[in-house]
């Protein structure tokens, strides 16, 4: 698949959002210069498809990014779904309905009824990171570090691609990119049944 723009990420060059990852413990870097699409097909030709998971989960705007992150989740989650984790990805993809504060903050109770080992778990906690105060409420405000959310993300959506079934890892990350890639032009992302 070759990306010729990706009209929602806003960064001018791959190095933007790599020096943001890398600030998130993520070891991406992009030449000078380089575009963001130049820089995923860079990936995507080479094969590095985590790197590239990595990428767009801090390309892609907050909601875009939360919004991939559940569609990750919801690819791996297998019936009958545990209640915490069904909560965690609905209240994420409130959330992206309408990003308000109470969303923002009823994303992270939901994560934390969950004990943090599922892709639906780290999608909420990544609209929790989105932006406003880390705090409780009603004490001062503690803003998010810019690469909270996208550590988030990565984390959900690596995860999704392993938890079941890790031999079809690669197969799942081809699928979730080309979501991403539909996302980024300002698509719904919706996966395709594996072969269509």
């Amino acid at each position: 698949m070759q990306i010729e723009s990706l009209k929602k990420i806003a960064a001018a060059s791959a190095q933007e959002i790599c020096a943001v990852a890398v600030a998130g413990g993520f070891k991406l870097a992009a030449p000078e210069g380089v575009s963001p699409a130049q820089f995923l097909n860079d990936l995507l030709a080479a094969k590095n498809l985590n790197e590239a998971v990595q990428f767009f989960s801090f390309a892609l705007p907050p909601r875009e990014a939360v919004w991939w992150a559940c569609l990750c989740c919801r690819e791996q989650l297998a019936d009958p779904i545990p209640q915490p984790l069904q909560d965690a990805v609905d209240a994420a993809e409130t959330w992206v309905r309408q990003p308000t504060e109470e969303h923002r903050r009823a994303a992270m109770a939901r994560a934390q009824a969950t004990d943090f080992q599922s892709p639906a778990a780290w999608a909420a906690v990544a609209a929790f990171w989105s932006g406003g105060s880390l705090a409780p409420e009603n004490l001062p405000e503690v803003p998010a570090p810019a690469h909270l959310m996208g550590c988030a993300v990565a984390g959900a959506v690596m995860l999704a691609a392993v938890k079941s079934e890790p031999q079809l890892a690669d197969q799942r990350r081809e699928r979730f990119l080309a979501s991403a890639i539909d996302i980024a032009n300002g698509g719904n992302g919706r996966l395709k049944a594996p072969g269509g």
